[in-house]
């Protein structure tokens, strides 16, 4: 689908959206349903592939399924900024600077990737706001054929859903928002916001596994948990774990990347459930990523290991504490790493930044980058946040409030300031929060509902990110009646976990 660059010159440039239509498999189609997986720099095109996994078999048969790469993303004119090396250099950098070297150093490598940003994609990055993301989808909902829109959002995407139902809430048939966030919040209490959520899953992970035979940790209390995280992550700032199952001091690391019972450790990016976990290291347009050991730009990739600094360990944790499938995989990951193998933090790492085993990129990094960088204001003094959230989340606050740097130094205006959107007149729209989210914590679908004039408020007495087809009928049966019939659970409505 071909969409104006500029919606506000729509007989100037054009780019092309990426857009998949599955036809509904039933006699009885209601209309479309739109997905958006969140990201933002996340496919819409990989996630509709994958709709027997994401959605029931009853809304497959009585909706289309559609996708689309929103622009900037995989398959839909990809924002790229930087080489394959540059990336692991910048995602190798010190994410929590406590010295002005390190400081120095980051500050420069958020430098080099907006530049890189303003060089490879300086026409596109004005217009890669969630606003014009917004009109684009308006566009697809006529190119369609429906009179109105069916949705279906999850994390990033219930902020593109809240942005259009507030722009279009005329054109709003039934939208799901899963896993919301709160477009009223500025960028540092986002980041501030998230941090705690992480603190709180490592809490809870840490709660669980001490319950059970083969936890790795030393202590037997929560406190006593966290606090060997925070050590194992002051150490790799000190000296870098390898990556390659050596010790640092170059013996073999015990283990065979293989789980104590015997099963082969998680190397696929999925869930047990067969549904992709977080950032499972695929290109977002739905290619293969090459598999030749080649660079985008053709030159071979270096051989030798990598190495496990602050930064990566700390993305190599935040990743299985997405959900709760995931915290056997960070029981070994833990494990490995307290005997000084860091094999599995780079392997999670490397899925939540989309870095497939031979090196290379998917976009969705650089993406992400540039979405959010247009799409609000980001803190004036980056360190005095990064202190303020270090007090609320000692050990995830600094790096996840330093991620945002190259926004400081970003080529592009922002497009949105942080405000309550309220969707004058749309019909019901169902906002969806699990308890113990650590991605989009519970406040913000609280807020977001609140915000909404015809907000409906559906919550999850759950752990991660996001609710929707995610184990609980409570959840699937009122999400799939809303869509089907438009008929919203009472507001506040919490469905019980499970398990």
């Amino acid at each position: 689908m071909r969409v104006p660059l500029d919606h506000g010159a729509p007989g100037g440039e054009r780019v092309e959206l990426a857009v998949i239509r599955l036809p509904a498999r039933g006699g009885q189609r209601i209309g479309s349903l739109v997905l958006n997986p969140g990201g933002p720099g996340s496919s819409g095109v990989e996630y509709a592939r994958a709709a027997r996994i994401v959605v029931s078999e009853e809304i497959r048969e009585r909706f289309d399924v559609v996708g689309f790469d929103p622009r900037g993303v995989g398959g839909s004119a990809p924002v790229e900024c930087l080489g394959d090396e540059e990336l692991d250099t910048f995602f190798s950098l010190d994410a929590s600077p406590d010295s002005a070297a390190e400081r120095t150093d980051l500050e420069t490598g958020a430098r080099r990737f907006a530049e890189g940003c303003r060089r490879g994609a300086g026409r596109l990055l004005p217009y890669l706001g969630t606003v014009d993301v917004a009109r684009d989808l308006e566009l697809l909902r006529q190119a369609l054929g429906d009179q109105k829109l069916t949705y279906l959002g999850k994390s990033y995407g219930t902020f593109l859903g809240a942005v259009y139902a507030d722009m279009f809430p005329g054109r709003v048939r039934a939208l799901v928002l899963d896993g919301a966030l709160d477009p009223a919040a500025s960028r540092a209490r986002l980041n501030s916001d998230q941090a705690v959520g992480f603190e709180e899953a490592l809490r809870a992970y840490a709660a669980e596994c001490l319950r059970e035979a083969g936890c790795p940790f030393r202590s037997r209390d929560v406190d006593g948990a966290v606090a060997e995280v925070g050590r194992l992550l002051r150490r790799t700032d000190e000296r870098p774990l390898p990556g390659d199952g050596r010790r640092p001091d170059g013996r073999p690391s015990p283990g065979s990347g293989r789980r104590t019972d015997g099963r082969p450790s998680p190397g696929s990016g999925r869930r047990t459930d067969g549904r992709p976990s977080p950032g499972s290291g695929r290109r977002t347009d739905g290619r293969p990523s090459p598999g030749d050991g080649r660079h985008r730009d053709g030159r071979p990739l270096p051989g030798g290991g990598r190495e496990v600094t602050q930064a990566l360990a700390t993305l190599g944790l935040l990743t299985p504490l997405y959900d709760r499938e995931l915290w056997p995989e960070l029981t070994e990951t833990l494990r490995q790493a307290f005997h000084g193998d860091g094999r599995m933090l780079l392997h999670n790492a490397d899925q939540l930044i989309g870095r497939d085993e031979d090196g290379t990129y998917s976009n969705q990094s650089e993406a992400n980058m540039a979405i959010n960088c247009v799409d609000g204001t980001h803190p004036a003094d980056y360190e005095r946040e990064a202190a303020a959230s270090s007090a609320r989340a000692p050990r995830f606050g600094p790096s996840i409030m330093w991620s945002s740097l190259p926004c400081a130094y970003w080529p592009a205006p922002a497009t949105f300031d942080s405000h309550p959107l309220t969707a004058h007149g749309a019909p019901p729209i169902l906002v969806l929060g699990t308890r113990r989210d650590p991605a989009t914590p519970y406040r913000w679908a609280r807020a977001l509902a609140g915000e909404l004039e015809s907000g409906v408020l559906l919550g999850f007495e759950g752990d991660g990110h996001t609710a929707y087809f995610n184990g609980s009928p409570c959840v699937d049966g009122a999400v799939e009646r809303y869509l089907v019939t438009g008929a919203a659970p009472e507001d506040g409505t919490v469905c019980p976990g499970i398990g």
